[in-house]
């Protein structure tokens, strides 16, 4: 569950595709973590982070766990809001809070805990401070 502090750090827009339907006639649940990915991407590559994602980095983030209420269907054809807010910030570790809405319903909220990592070393580095300044 987001906590009232957190911090909104963007919110993109999603056009659920046709063939993200599932056989019960509305979009499958796991693609739901994937609209949260997509966001969560969008804001690391808008502050400077996307070179982690093409190997030209030496760190970067992982997710270590990933959660989802799912609380209304999603029916194709719609129109999607994706926010991603910030949380609790620890020495190499922060959580990352999500909102999958379209203007009149919240259909699904969950978290992902993201740890910056050396990866190469495969072991965990401080956050950069770039993201502990964006996430006080």
């Amino acid at each position: 569950m987001k906590p009232e502090n957190a911090k909104e750090l963007i919110q993109i827009s999603i056009k659920p595709f046709w063939s993200q339907m599932d056989v019960l006639g509305h979009i499958n649940n796991s693609v739901y973590f994937t609209y949260c990915e997509q966001a969560r991407i969008a804001w690391l590559e808008k502050i400077g982070f996307g070179k982690s994602f093409n190997g030209k980095s030496e760190t970067g983030p992982v997710i270590i766990n990933a959660f989802c209420t799912f609380q209304k269907t999603v029916i194709y054809p719609c129109d999607l809001t994706v926010t991603v807010f910030g949380g609790e910030l620890g020495r190499s570790s922060f959580m990352t809070y999500y909102e999958i809405m379209d203007e009149n319903n919240l259909y699904t909220s969950g978290s992902s805990k993201l740890v910056w990592v050396n990866y190469a070393l495969e072991k965990s580095v401080e956050v950069p401070e770039e993201i502990r300044e964006l996430l006080a």
